[in-house]
């Protein structure tokens, strides 16, 4: 019996699901996170680019390479734990390590980046962060650290998979350019469950960072939008009217549908991924388990105070566009069916002009030809009279009698020969 055949990408699949682990870390431990996405078209950049960009820092450290076409990276820099992700628009690097600086906080644990390698980036950075992991067992003491490392006013700390950790951060950047976070693991807390926390908290800042783009997008479209809304209500309202010049009205509203096309062409794809990244980071923030610590906000009671709202203007601003794209269109079927019909009467006007010249052309004709009958049948019968003269003298018959007797003859031939003649035409 032969064996069954394989789909080609059958184990490549399955192996996908397993591809990216989470890391493991200590208590006492430190992380420093980097996301960076080129400013222009960063779902097509080049993904090599970013390639280089990892290798070079690897062989800074005597590091084993990727794959070429590798999408992530876990290894060993020095004492450090490496992982390194390729995502649709941006990459991320993840330096983990065991023990925390005596200062919280310390920009010192960014400085596995150097700073040539990150001028040389193929990209900006859109966010980046300093995670410190502590032993906490005491509430109070948990409590008094984040009142001093972070924003009384913003912070966010929460109990967090069955109270096994105690996470906190206020979302704001430091003087280092970093945001910060606190993790707090109780004793016996697993390496995974810790590692876990921390990627989930990277996670969080990244999508969230990643999606408030979407907000300047939608803010830079808000007066544009603006001017294109006053001029399509000023069209529609000119449609209730009398229109002097219908095709140039229709003409200005299809300018207005095809920028509008054209603004909801460039903005979809912003507005799509905004919409996924939301989607992460609530997901994030839910898998997270979290409750309440110390009477203080959580991250997802931050997330829906702060951050809830700029999403909503993004959909707000994405719902518009479509309403005055739709607008637009039905605006513009209305004005091309009253222009059908102004000219569909125009039409009907002039065939009863054209059936009017028509029946006076018709009129005409028939007088021309009554006309030619008896111009025709004139000279007929002046050449039969000729051709009958002799017969005056041999029956002693006068010329008046002659004539008189041969013009109902000629006239009837004459007719009948004009009406064969236009029946034949016909």
């Amino acid at each position: 019996m032969a064996p069954i055949c394989d789909h080609p990408l059958r184990f490549a699949l399955a192996n996908e699901l397993h591809a990216r682990p989470f890391p493991a870390m200590q208590a006492p431990g430190r992380a420093a996170f980097l996301a960076l996405k080129p400013r222009q078209n960063a779902a097509g950049r080049d993904r090599a680019a970013d390639m280089r960009h990892l290798t070079d820092l690897l062989d800074r450290f005597a590091a084993p390479h990727p794959e070429p076409d590798a999408t992530h990276y876990f290894g060993q820099i020095g004492k450090l734990q490496i992982k390194w992700e390729s995502h649709t628009e941006f990459v991320t690097y993840t330096i983990m390590g065991e023990g925390a600086a005596d200062t919280p906080f310390d920009a010192g644990t960014f400085a596995v980046f150097p700073d040539d390698w990150l001028s040389s980036a193929p990209g900006d950075r859109i966010t980046s962060a300093l995670i410190r992991v502590e032993i906490g067992e005491d509430d109070q003491e948990i409590s008094a650290k984040t009142r001093d490392w972070f924003v009384p006013e913003s912070v966010a700390i929460s109990r967090v998979l069955d109270d096994d950790l105690v996470i906190a951060g206020d979302f704001r950047i430091d003087l280092a350019g970093h945001m910060r976070f606190a993790v707090f693991a109780r004793p016996k807390v697993g390496v995974r469950r810790i590692g876990r926390v921390v990627q989930r908290l990277c996670e969080i800042e990244t999508y969230k960072a990643m999606s408030m783009l979407g907000l300047t997008r939608a803010r830079a479209l808000g007066p544009q939008m603006g001017q294109i809304d006053k001029t399509l209500s000023q069209l529609i309202a000119d449609m209730r009217g009398m229109m002097p010049e219908p095709d140039a009205q229709l003409h200005a509203l299809l300018e207005v549908s095809a920028e509008l096309e054209s603004i909801a062409a460039q903005s979809s794809f912003r507005f799509g991924a905004t919409g996924a990244y939301e989607t992460i980071v609530n997901q994030r923030i839910h898998v997270l388990r979290e409750e309440r610590f110390g009477g203080r906000q959580t991250f997802g009671e931050f997330m829906m105070r702060r951050y809830d709202p700029a999403m909503r203007t993004v959909k707000s601003t994405q719902a518009r566009l479509q309403s005055m794209s739709e607008r637009a269109l039905r605006a513009g079927d209305l004005l091309r069916t009253r222009v059908d019909v102004e000219r569909s009467a125009q039409n009907q006007a002039l065939l009863r002009s054209m059936d009017r010249r028509a029946d006076l052309q018709l009129r005409l004709q028939h007088t021309v030809e009554g006309l030619s009958i008896v111009a025709i049948s004139y000279y007929a019968l002046n050449l039969v009279l000729y051709v009958l003269g002799p017969l005056q003298y041999q029956f002693d018959i006068s010329k008046s009698v002659i004539a008189a007797l041969a013009t109902p003859v000629v006239v009837g031939a004459v007719w009948y020969m004009l009406r064969r003649i236009r029946k034949h035409m016909q």
